[in-house]
């Protein structure tokens, strides 16, 4: 539909925080990984492609025309409250063709399901959308110098020649560097004078003109001129450090190729390799590991490929057959282990194979025991296994021998009100990263030398943090170094790379996210705020506004953000782009609510299945509490969530449409129960453990209670923008449409109603990192229009 460096994908786009780290690259542990990474393939993954349902279910007739094309049904009336507009720009108006779908008894008939064209190539669908995005256009024609203003504020307040804070490799500083003007980065790469070691946490990289010349592995300003959209996944250099290998989406589908290229000469080795997903591994100097997906995008095979073979002869090393499961692939830590994590929503368990063992196939490492999730780190003589069940539920953290993996010790126990989240394996240290009343804690411990057996943990220490709400992020590490690198930020303090020595304490501020424009932290204040649901529970809320502008007397627009699925946790962090709205008094919060992971398992668990409707009901509870806490105005209350939080916007915009001013819903799975009953799909199947099997009676009619397509009524409803991407892959643009369409059917207001849908692009909006803000400065010059209306 988003936690890590994935979740933030669908976060930060919603939420004006520019992309980062979460689409180049992954949090080096195997649990982050494992529950991130791999989820990241199933985080949103609700529609796809290729449509079946049983013809016994169905039956269709025309009600109006036949399909026709968009603007052939253009003529017809406009909906109430577009009357104004109808007069100058003809308000797009679907037509409709009756699709009727009946399960126990139950009749439900889709007048806009013809907008669903698997190819992406049907004229009418394409017209229409087209018409869509014009109307968009148009209603927005007198907010252009605003929406041109906010752009140049967005764009304004970034560094744009910049570079990461360099990463020890091997002999090499790595990193990443922007230029000015240019939309992609370049991977670049300097000698280190002395070589290979472990560092120091005041090291600086030279740059200066004695220094070591340096290296540009690859420019992806150059390899983007030749397309609209242009994203690189699995950057990897090869152990010696004299290939690279990197697979680019060109479409925005999520499907990548692969190239590998002789640093030294900049030559690429070989044809490409076609059709794989972002897993993508060197086992050797010559051999890469890497899965593909079957025709569903489901990830379900590792195989192994020799530089100088052709892909036809590559080998297969696993196929995962239940098409409840899917795949992912990472190399340990120690660099001496690759595994896959073969997962279902509520059930995972490991493979593994020794890098010095290239030739061999993958053992299971860890039991599939249904309910129960395993993930795993390498360290020495010994694996760390994270182990979650029911009983688990916050997990525990198990070791083993690698001569003797089925036998385990406790290392840290389950505990109710602490949720272990991520490991970090080190060679003479473990970082666990928990989580305690909402927000993530790292506590590092130190190992005993390499070759001794390892039964308990000894003498950990919390690291600690000036401010609260806050958040911190795992980030990639040198396995042979004492030193911890990772992310520290808050709704008020830009996102700030730290190193901290694990040995002596010391902690070093490597770099702070640059904001331009005169910005000044000491403006901001952040605050959290707690709620109570229908049930008692409390929601916790984190809140930001500017100390010297925001009223606080229940007068000011409000902007409230929320998602509430897959365990995902909406952290508390900064977005410079946010400031072009708190800067103009808004008051902009955060609702962790339950289906998340902020507060634990449990919290997850009580926002899925036959629970899910207290995602909704905490929503409602924690804007109705801002507003009796004065933060905000209702006439001045807006909403924002994306993909699985459009869900939330979409059940929340029928059950309180009186409630809110203005909603945002970006690339919203809102078409929930004929999605899941697409039982053809391999990931619907194992989505039905997140969401319910429709299949079953008592399952399909709760959640049809909910489905925002399955419950538009005739009533008033707020102001709304609604985003899609045409070659989204997680949640296809005929949901987003289809809704806009049966919205306009039904409601009887004179508010604004517009759907924006990119061409070119997929779930995560368009790849440039200028080209993002315009989605962004779209947004938010529609809250202002709107909120001024």
């Amino acid at each position: 539909m988003e936690g890590g460096h994935a979740l933030s994908g669908a976060y930060q786009l919603c939420s004006g925080v520019l992309p980062k780290a979460y689409i180049k690259g992954r949090p080096s542990s195997f649990y982050s990984w494992a529950r991130v990474g791999s989820c990241s393939r199933r985080l949103f993954l609700f529609a796809w492609p290729v449509f079946w349902l049983n013809k016994r279910f169905h039956q269709c007739e025309v009600i109006r025309g036949g399909k026709g094309s968009a603007s052939g049904s253009l003529h017809s009336h406009s909906p109430m409250g577009e009357a104004a507009e109808a007069r100058i720009h003809p308000v797009p108006v679907a037509n409709k063709v009756s699709y009727k779908m009946e399960l126990f008894n139950d009749i439900r008939e889709d007048r806009y399901f013809w907008l669903r064209d698997d190819n992406r190539k049907d004229p009418d669908v394409l017209a229409y959308l087209g018409e869509e995005n014009a109307y968009t256009e148009h209603v927005m024609a007198d907010s252009k110098s605003l929406e041109q203003d906010l752009y140049k504020e967005l764009r304004g307040r970034i560094q744009e020649d910049d570079m990461s804070v360099p990463l020890r490799k091997g002999p090499f500083f790595y990193y990443e560097r922007t230029l000015k003007d240019k939309q992609y980065v370049q991977h670049c790469r300097r000698h280190i004078v002395g070589g290979a070691g472990p560092g120091d946490v005041k090291e600086v990289m030279n740059g200066g003109p004695d220094a070591p010349k340096e290296e540009i592995l690859l420019d992806e300003n150059k390899e983007a001129e030749k397309y609209g959209f242009y994203s690189v996944e699995a950057f990897k250099v090869s152990p010696d450090h004299k290939l690279l290998a990197y697979g680019e989406d060109t479409k925005g589908d999520e499907v990548y190729t692969l190239y590998v290229v002789d640093i030294h000469t900049g030559q690429s080795l070989g044809k490409p390799l076609c059709g794989l997903t972002s897993y993508i591994e060197w086992l050797n100097n010559d051999t890469l590991v890497y899965v593909t997906q079957d025709d569903l995008h489901r990830p379900f095979k590792v195989w192994r490929h020799k530089l100088g073979t052709e892909q036809s002869e590559d080998v297969l090393l696993y196929h995962e057959k239940n098409e409840e499961f899917s795949l992912s692939l990472l190399k340990s830590e120690s660099q001496e282990y690759v595994f896959v994590n073969s997962n279902s929503k509520i059930t995972s368990f490991v493979l593994y194979l020794k890098v010095e063992d290239a030739p061999q196939e993958f053992k299971p490492l860890t039991p599939c025991i249904s309910g129960t999730d395993f993930t795993v780190s390498h360290r020495g003589g010994h694996f760390f296994i994270q182990k979650r069940n029911d009983e688990l539920y916050n997990s525990e953290l198990l070791v083993c021998s690698i001569e003797s993996v089925s036998d385990t010790t406790v290392l840290l126990p389950h505990r109710p009100s602490v949720k272990l989240q991520e490991i970090q394996a080190f060679e003479n240290h473990l970082v666990v990263f928990e989580r305690q009343n909402g927000l993530l804690n790292a506590v590092v411990y130190a190992l005993p030398p390499v070759g001794q057996m390892l039964t308990e943990l000894h003498d950990g220490h919390q690291i600690q943090f000036p401010e609260s709400p806050y958040m911190i992020e795992s980030m990639e590490n040198n396995f042979f170094s004492p030193i911890l690198r990772y992310g520290y930020s808050s709704l008020r303090t830009p996102m700030s790379v730290y190193d901290y020595d694990m040995d002596t304490g010391e902690s070093v501020l490597k770099k702070v996210e640059p904001v331009l424009g005169g910005f000044d932290a000491d403006n901001y204040v952040t605050v959290r705020e707690w709620a109570t649901a229908l049930d008692g529970t409390r929601i916790p809320i984190s809140i930001v506004y500017h100390k010297h502008i925001a009223k606080l007397d229940g007068s000011d627009p409000l902007l409230l953000y929320g998602y509430g699925s897959y365990e995902i946790c909406i952290e508390p962090e900064f977005s410079s782009s946010r400031l072009s709205l708190i800067d103009r008094g808004f008051v902009y919060a955060i609702a962790h609510v339950r289906g998340g992971g902020e507060m634990g398992r449990k919290w997850y668990e009580d926002g899925k299945l036959k629970k899910k409707k207290n995602t909704f009901t905490d929503f409602i509870a924690c804007a109705e509490h801002l507003l009796d806490k004065r933060y905000g105005s209702q006439d001045k209350l807006c909403i924002n969530g994306r993909s699985a939080g459009g869900l939330l916007m979409g059940a929340v915009l029928n059950m309180r449409p009186d409630l809110f001013k203005v909603v945002v819903a970006g690339v919203p799975f809102v078409d929930v129960l004929t999605t899941m009953l697409d039982s053809s799909i391999p990931l619907t199947t194992a989505e039905w453990e997140e969401w319910g099997d429709p299949r079953k009676e008592d399952f399909y009619f709760y959640m049809k209670s909910y489905s925002p397509m399955d419950n538009v009524k005739s009533q008033h409803y707020p102001n709304i923008l609604i985003t899609a991407g045409l070659n989204d892959p997680r949640v296809a643009y005929w949901e987003p449409a289809k809704f806009v369409a049966k919205l306009r059917e039904h409601k009887t207001d004179d508010n604004v109603l517009l759907l924006k849908c990119e061409m070119g692009a997929g779930h995560f909006s368009k790849s440039g990192r200028f080209d993002k803000l315009e989605e962004t400065a779209l947004t938010y010059a529609f809250i202002l229009k709107c909120v001024s209306r």
